[in-house]
């Protein structure tokens, strides 16, 4: 007999990217499925700048539908990788990436894009252009 799993999330890999070009840094977001039926993922951001510097670091993991990640330009060549859970800075000139809290973000930032699953549930980066931002939901 076969069982068909139409339904089924797949521990392969899925990369989606994004380049920079204000800050010549590369950012790619990799997630792979935990649980082969819930909506459960490791994220892993990845960043790679011109000069050759490059960081990996694991994000909150996505446990229920929580995934996106909104990507801003800040000041002084920072960009910002924001979640519902956690928000990181990545200093585009050495590729270092920090935790920060959300109260110490600068808030004059402009808005690039998300990386995110679209309609088929398949992880890719959406631009600012394709679609606005949208604010987390308070669940």
């Amino acid at each position: 007999m076969v069982l068909l799993c139409t339904g089924c999330n797949s521990n392969t890999p899925e990369p989606a990217s994004v380049e920079i070009a204000s800050t010549r840094v590369r950012l790619t977001i990799v997630r792979t499925a935990t649980d082969p039926f819930l909506q459960r993922f490791n994220l892993t951001l990845n960043v790679r700048g011109v000069s050759g510097c490059s960081s990996s670091t694991e994000l909150f993991p996505d446990t229920g539908y929580a995934g996106r990640r909104n990507v801003y330009q800040a000041s002084k060549g920072s960009v910002y990788v924001v979640g519902h859970y956690d928000a990181r800075i990545i200093d585009s000139q050495t590729c270092q990436t920090s935790l920060s809290e959300f109260r110490h973000l600068d808030r004059d930032v402009t808005f690039i894009g998300s990386f995110d699953q679209d309609e088929s549930k398949h992880w890719t980066y959406v631009s600012a252009a394709q679609r606005a931002e949208l604010p987390f939901e308070k669940r």
